[in-house]
C-alpha cells in the first residue's frame, strides 16, 4: 500500500476552490455578461462616465425607448385596429364596393364567433369594413397565402395548417381559447366551408356551434346586376376573379346584423346550426337547403344516398298503401 501524503489532497481542495469560485450552477441564474454595451444598462458602474459622445448616445437611447417604443407598444393594439380599418377601407374603395349595414346595434362583440354565409373571398373585407375581426381558416399556399401570413402578423388571425384541420380537437380548444380571451376580436368563420353562388345557404358545419359560446348571426346579400361577386373556384384562380371583380361596375351589397343566439337546453350542436342556418337563410332572403357545399368537389356520402333512399321508400310505400285504401274503399260501396 502507498503511504499517504499530505499533498495527496491538494487536488481535491483545488476542486473545491474552483467549484466555488466558478460555480457552473449558480451562475446560470445571475444576469448573462454581454461583451459588448447595449445601451441598456452600464456594465461596470464604476465607470458611469466614459466620455460625453457615449454619454450622449445613451441619453438618446434613453428618450427613444422610454419616448417612442414604449408607448407606441402600449398603444399598438389601437393602432393595429386603426390601420386594419384603413386598409379595409381600401380595398372597399378599390372595388367600387357600395354597402349597406342594417341593424349595427346586433354588431358582434368579443365574447362569441361571427358567422355569415359565404359566396366570396370578399365577405371578410366587407365585414371587417365595419369592425376588426380574427379570422380563421386554413392556410393556403400562393397569392391568398402570403395575405394570410402578412394579416397574422398585425392581428391574431387563426390558420391551421392542412393536415391541423383534420384534428377537430385542436381546432377546438384554439377556438374556445381564442373566445375566452376577451381582448381579442371576434372569431369569423363561414361555417358553409366553400363558396356558394349568392342564391342559396347550404348546410353549417357543426363544429363552431359545439363551443358553448355565443353566436352572431350575419346575412350578406349581393346584388348581381352590377357586379356577380361569386368565386367559382374551380373554374377561375383568386387572381383571375380578383381581376374581374375589379372590372364589374361595382359590388353591391347589403348586410344585416342578426340578434345574437345561443344553444338552447337539449339543443345538439347540428340542431342549432341549423336554426341558425334558417335565420340568415330568412332574412337574406335565400333559399335554405341541407346538402353539405362540400359535393361541390367530393362524392355524395353514403349517409346522405341512405336517407334519400329511406324517404323515397316511405313514399313509395304511402303511395301503395293509399291506393290499397282506395280500391278496398270502391269494392265496400260496391
Amino acid at each position: 500500500t502507498s503511504e499517504f501524503n499530505l499533498t495527496d489532497v491538494l487536488f481535491f481542495c483545488r476542486k473545491a476552490m474552483e467549484n466555488v469560485v466558478d460555480d457552473d450552477v449558480t451562475k446560470r441564474f445571475s444576469p448573462q455578461k454581454l461583451d459588448s454595451w447595449n445601451l441598456l444598462t452600464r456594465n461596470n458602474h464604476n465607470f458611469c462616465h466614459i466620455s460625453l459622445r457615449l454619454k450622449v448616445v445613451w441619453v438618446l437611447g434613453l428618450l427613444l425607448r422610454y419616448g417612442v417604443l414604449l408607448p407606441l407598444r402600449w398603444l399598438r393594439s389601437c393602432l393595429s385596429d386603426k390601420v386594419h380599418l384603413m386598409g379595409c377601407h381600401i380595398c372597399v374603395r378599390s372595388l367600387s364596393a357600395i354597402i349597406t349595414y342594417h341593424n349595427r346595434q346586433n354588431k358582434p362583440q368579443n365574447d362569441g364567433i361571427c358567422v355569415a354565409n359565404h359566396t366570396t373571398p370578399i365577405d371578410g373585407i366587407i365585414l371587417a369594413n365595419d369592425r376588426c375581426y380574427s379570422l380563421v381558416g386554413q392556410l393556403h399556399g400562393g397569392l391568398l397565402g402570403m395575405i394570410q401570413r402578412a394579416m397574422v402578423t398585425s392581428s391574431p388571425h387563426i390558420w391551421f395548417e392542412r393536415a391541423e384541420v383534420k384534428d377537430r380537437h385542436l381546432v377546438a380548444k384554439r377556438l374556445i381559447d381564442h373566445v375566452a380571451d376577451k381582448t381579442k376580436h371576434p372569431v369569423l368563420i363561414f361555417p358553409e366551408g366553400t363558396c356558394i353562388n349568392n342564391t342559396s345557404v347550404m348546410m353549417f358545419r357543426k363544429s363552431s356551434f359545439e363551443l358553448g359560446c355565443t353566436i352572431y348571426p350575419v346575412a350578406i346579400k349581393y346584388d348581381p346586376r352590377f357586379g356577380d361577386a361569386f368565386w367559382n373556384s374551380s373554374k377561375f384562380g383568386l387572381v383571375r376573379y380578383l381581376l374581374r371583380t375589379m372590372s364589374s361596375w361595382a359590388i353591391v351589397c347589403s348586410v344585416w346584423y342578426l340578434p345574437p343566439m345561443n344553444r338552447k337546453e337539449g339543443e345538439d350542436a347540428v340542431q342549432f346550426a341549423n336554426r341558425v342556418k334558417s335565420v340568415i337563410a330568412a332574412k337574406g332572403g335565400f333559399v335554405d337547403l341541407k346538402w353539405d357545399g362540400g359535393l361541390k368537389r367530393a362524392r355524395v356520402k353514403e349517409a346522405f344516398k341512405e336517407e334519400q333512399q329511406e324517404l323515397y321508400s316511405r313514399l313509395v310505400v304511402g303511395v301503395s298503401q293509399g291506393a290499397d285504401n282506395a280500391a278496398s274503399d270502391s269494392a265496400k260501396e260496391s
